[in-house]
């Protein structure tokens, strides 16, 4: 994507956390009920996930690990915006304000240590689970991401593929992805073990918690953490076959370019856009006007 494609991509996550932020600081001074045609406005404090899941872990445990949980989602999510071929902004927007209420409930843990809802739909007798406008902007991205898949499906799953393989060039490719693979899992024993040592020393330490307490948080950690790193893992793995795909289908396209005009079966080179090398496109032309002029 160009800057200027960026920006519109970007713009709804920004605003989505923007005007979640500024209802819930609005939200948490509440002290009544109040009803909005079919709306009750009550506050909750929030202390597990989406609809109270997790609530059950410690509250240290429980904070830590959603929130990584959110910035590993942001991470993944500047990812398929750099990785993703199409130039679809329905798609793009969704996923933005998908990620936005994600990333508002986010920081809320951060800040505060739970998430403040304060929304609910229906009567007293009957009515909705309590939830944010970051809830309900989840809600609108995951929508808007299935219509986008429906309506531009062409798009993203063309008939005509010429290029269908990943893996052109598997030595290649398996090398690199293998490498990247690795440097992401060096990193995350780097970092396990900091984090591990460092909230262990902690946890014994404080005199408020006991040895068996402690024992569970740090258990939960290293199976959350193992989780996280090893979906991180094969991400990167899947991040790296893309790009090596990137770098290695112009290269067999220039091949297949050559050999063709070599059989005397002259073709034009057309490269996938977001390839690497996109300039032997530039090169091949220059090769055909030049033979083409000998003659």
């Amino acid at each position: 994507m160009n800057r200027k494609e960026w920006q519109i991509t970007l713009l709804p996550l920004l605003l989505v956390i923007l005007i979640d932020q500024l209802t819930k600081h609005w939200a948490i001074n509440l002290v009544e009920t109040f009803h909005l045609i079919i709306f009750q406005i009550k506050l909750n404090l929030n202390q597990g996930f989406a609809f109270g899941l997790f609530s059950e872990l410690p509250k240290l445990l429980r904070t830590v690990a959603l929130s990584t949980g959110g910035v590993f989602l942001l991470v993944l999510y500047f990812l398929i915006q750099y990785l993703f071929s199409s130039s679809s902004l329905i798609l793009r927007g969704a996923m933005s304000i998908f990620i936005g209420g994600v990333l508002g409930n986010v920081v809320d843990r951060i800040n505060w240590g739970f998430v403040v809802d304060f929304l609910i739909i229906g009567t007293d007798s009957m009515h909705s689970p309590v939830f944010n406008l970051a809830d309900l902007f989840q809600l609108i991205g995951f929508i808007l991401i299935v219509y986008s898949f429906i309506k531009e499906g062409e798009h993203f799953w063309p008939e005509k593929e010429e290029r269908k393989s990943f893996w052109i060039n598997k030595k290649f490719q398996l090398k690199y992805s293998l490498i990247l693979t690795g440097v992401g899992f060096a990193l995350s024993l780097i970092t396990l073990t900091f984090c591990y040592t460092y909230l262990r020393i902690s946890l014994l330490e404080l005199p408020i918690i006991k040895g068996t307490t402690a024992q569970s948080i740090l258990h939960s950690f290293i199976l959350i953490y193992t989780a996280i790193s090893l979906i991180f893992c094969l991400i990167l793995f899947v991040f790296g076959k893309i790009i090596s795909h990137r770098i290695a289908g112009p290269l067999f396209a220039f091949e297949r370019f050559l050999d063709n005009l070599l059989d005397g079966k002259p073709a034009d080179l057309k490269l996938r856009h977001g390839d690497d090398f996109m300039h032997l496109e530039e090169v091949a032309k220059k090769i055909q006007d030049k033979l083409s002029n000998s003659k």
